[in-house]
């Protein structure tokens, strides 16, 4: 669960309509109009990703009416359902998701399981992507891909393909050559999907 007490907000009079906001948005609240960013409070998290690109101080924060709190709705989805698609994700239910919000891959999973298709909608279900925006997008895009979903990136996003995890591509060589590191004890938990 997270807690959203702030909001992003347009000053008209300094935004140049770079456009470099509503590239950065996680849950796509920013849209131009007239050359004009403006953002949907809505579903602004107020991350502070637009504030961070804008050049000419168009972007300032403020404080909500009533904060925003978001709960991942796992209500209904079995535990076998979750760990299934973890496993094939390979992720651990376990595991954080988005540490800034502290939320759990299973969690996320369920809000995959009950219908969401895009990273934006794991966002506005869940949270995630909220802090640093950065952490929890390439097990999101797992899950998704996991489930079945063929991902788009919102226009001028930077996605990269997934990245590997101890469940991949750790190669006996690298084992071997790094013993200190317990990379096949590490393998071994990871795999074990225990509640």
């Amino acid at each position: 669960m997270v807690t959203i007490k702030y909001r992003a907000e347009i000053i008209p009079e300094n935004c140049t309509g770079c456009q470099k906001c509503v590239w950065v948005c996680p849950t796509q609240a920013i849209e131009m109009k007239d050359n004009i960013a403006v953002i949907n409070a809505d579903i602004c998290l107020g991350c502070r990703n637009c504030h961070g690109v804008c050049t000419t101080d168009a972007v300032t924060r403020l404080e909500r009416d009533e904060p925003l709190v978001i709960k991942a709705d796992i209500e209904g989805v079995s535990k076998e359902d979750i760990e299934a698609l973890c496993k094939k994700a390979h992720l651990h239910p376990r595991q954080w998701h988005c540490m800034c919000t502290q939320t759990r891959v299973g969690e996320v999973a369920a809000v995959v399981l009950k219908g969401a298709t895009t990273v934006e909608e794991l966002t506005l279900k869940t949270g995630i992507r909220s802090g640093c925006t950065a952490y929890c997008q390439m097990m999101s895009m797992r899950l998704l891909e996991a489930a079945g979903h063929e991902l788009t990136p919102p226009p001028k996003w930077g996605w990269y393909p997934t990245t590997a995890n101890m469940w991949d591509n750790v190669s006996q060589d690298v084992i071997e050559q790094y013993p200190g590191y317990f990379l096949e004890e590490d393998k071994d938990v990871f795999r074990k999907v225990e509640s």
